[in-house]
């Protein structure tokens, strides 16, 4: 659902705010496109796990889901590489101009998309129920994925 909604505020936002260049800006489109390519990441994951979850009464994630996010992991890495130097293209391109507001929205995306990257294949960020605030509180310490083990390479 989120990126979904990424994508109608970007649409708005370009309209509402043309003076911005968003859509004219490298490092927005990569910054956008590595976000919502870990969105879709996650939506197949959890999509996956529930419906193992529905149909056979477990949340092991199927093995095909593990594999396929190995291999798509390498792909992320390539985006969030490439990202700094379409910023410094944005730079150059629009130099003396350069629409500041524009990079720093794109900026935004960018640190948004590696927290998401982080949080779904490194260590869990987001604890938002009961059971993950009660492991933070004992443990004091953050989760490492369950999945992480299976997806190193």
């Amino acid at each position: 659902m989120a990126a979904v909604i990424f994508f109608i505020i970007s649409f708005i936002w370009n309209k509402v705010f043309a003076h911005l260049h968003l859509y004219s800006l490298y490092s927005f489109w990569i910054s956008f496109f590595l976000l919502e390519f870990l969105l879709f990441q996650g939506s197949v994951y959890w999509f996956a796990k529930w419906k193992r979850l529905k149909k056979e009464n477990t949340v092991i994630t199927p093995a095909y889901i593990v594999q396929r996010l190995k291999n798509i992991k390498k792909w992320n890495t390539l985006f969030i590489i490439i990202s700094p130097f379409m910023f410094f293209v944005d730079l150059v391109r629009w130099y003396p101009s350069v629409p500041a507001t524009g990079l720093y929205i794109a900026g935004f995306i960018y640190v948004f998309a590696i927290l998401e990257y982080i949080n779904y294949f490194h260590i869990q960020l987001s604890y938002d129920n009961f059971s993950d605030m009660k492991y933070l509180l004992k443990s004091k310490k953050l989760k490492n994925r369950v999945y992480v083990k299976t997806l190193k390479d």
